[in-house]
């Protein structure tokens, strides 16, 4: 007894997922490394005023602002990553997936999101909407 072909498996937006989650899942991991620095930087805030402006000439409060916006944007693009990551393995919301695959572009690892995107855009075939 003879079984019928089984359709390909749709594999390149399986990768696309899983690379884009593991971006994602960095991205998470440098959103904590900057919510620490900024509570670093935070507590140095009151030792700044001991130190000369020759010795520290970038203030602690400039460095908390930019430490700031780096935890915000970390943050929306793990989200957004993970979101993206999600959507690619449910093979659901082919705009989403390649957002998120996008987003993981400006993560840490970028080459993985690069191959993200190429692996997102090459399988919009397999996606059902």
């Amino acid at each position: 007894m003879q079984t019928a072909p089984q359709p390909p498996q749709p594999w390149k937006s399986t990768v696309a997922g899983v690379l884009t989650l593991v971006v994602g899942g960095i991205d998470i991991l440098a959103f904590f490394a900057s919510i620490i620095m900024v509570i670093f930087v935070s507590q140095s805030i009151r030792f700044a005023d001991y130190i000369e402006e020759q010795i520290y000439p970038m203030t602690a409060g400039f460095f908390l602002s930019w430490m700031i916006f780096a935890v915000v944007f970390f943050a929306v693009i793990a989200v957004l990553a993970i979101l993206g990551g999600i959507s690619a393995l449910d093979r659901k919301r082919w705009g989403l997936a390649l957002a998120g695959s996008i987003a993981a572009i400006f993560g840490p690892w970028w080459p993985a999101g690069i191959l993200a995107v190429i692996f997102t855009a090459l399988g919009r075939d397999e996606f059902r909407s």
